[in-house]
């Protein structure tokens, strides 16, 4: 059975290093069909936040779609299938269910097709990755004066940031936030470096290597971005980010925020760092998702 970490290394070696299904399947030593398998699954083990519905009445008319979806590839994005016109072929085929489900399965075979966007570097500048660091501010939410956990990350040569708050530090927040935080940069980063957070980090083992957490590494191979980690107390292998939750603390918290909940809390946050994003007129952009 295969581990999160072998799903890792085959995602990694097919959308990263551009090594065919039967390359990786003669160095890895996994069956063709089993790569393939791997490939196609829109999330890896760890990483579902729920189990598929099952869809008994659809079954007979996936293929069907399927080919329609492999069919269009070649079309302008404008020309393509909606959800509802693939519900109308196949409704016309004798597809007795709702649209609701068409449209779910179409979603998730389009994901599927998708690879992640990966910034792609236009030069080598130093500290060309990301970093990521917790902070805390206070709010008053509810009318009451609180304590809010910050998810600060930021692109080091851009200097970009992104910043999102949660009651607690825990795993679910760190994803989140790292979902969050890719939607807004519009890709994902080619390396993000951490401190040793345990919500990433296992244990450190000989030699300075880390045992990471299978939903961290499942996580990490659902976006396919390397992950870095600072000596233990060498906080300033990451500085730029640590002074980001001092600009964050100083600029986006002050004076002091009054908001009913943290949905408005971190709208708040988000228009923080397109004003600041905005006010960088002189930025050069280093990747090509900037550009």
């Amino acid at each position: 059975m295969l581990t999160v970490t072998d799903y890792d290394r085959i995602r990694r070696a097919y959308h990263l290093e551009g090594k065919s299904m039967r390359q990786i399947s003669r160095e890895l030593g996994h069956g063709y069909w089993t790569i393939r398998k791997v490939l196609e699954a829109s999330e890896p083990p760890g990483y579902q936040m729920r189990q598929p519905r099952p869809a008994p009445v659809l079954g007979p008319y996936k293929g069907m779609l399927d080919r329609l979806l492999e069919e269009e590839q070649g079309l302008p994005r404008k020309q393509r299938y909606t959800g509802k016109k693939l519900f109308e072929l196949i409704q016309a085929a004798g597809y007795a269910g709702a649209e609701s489900t068409v449209r779910r399965y179409v979603g998730a075979q389009r994901k599927r097709q998708r690879r992640p966007r990966v910034y792609v570097p236009l030069a080598f500048e130093p500290g060309e990755d990301a970093q990521v660091d917790w902070g805390t501010g206070w709010v008053e939410l509810a009318g009451e004066l609180t304590e809010v956990q910050l998810f600060v990350m930021r692109m080091n040569y851009s200097r970009k940031l992104f910043v999102m708050a949660f009651p607690t530090q825990r795993q679910e927040a760190f994803f989140e936030a790292h979902v969050q935080a890719f939607a807004f940069f519009g890709g994902v980063p080619k390396r993000i470096t951490y401190d040793n957070l345990t919500t990433a980090v296992k244990r450190i083992v000989k030699e300075g290597g880390r045992e990471e957490q299978q939903r961290f590494i499942a996580l990490r191979s659902h976006y396919l971005f390397a992950s870095h980690f600072c000596t233990p107390g060498q906080g300033n292998e990451k500085g730029r980010v640590e002074d980001g939750v001092g600009y964050v603390q100083r600029h986006f918290l002050v004076p002091m925020l009054k908001v009913a909940t943290f949905t408005e809390l971190n709208a708040h946050l988000r228009a923080s760092c397109q004003k600041d994003d905005a006010r960088r007129i002189d930025r050069q952009p280093h990747t090509i998702a900037e550009a």
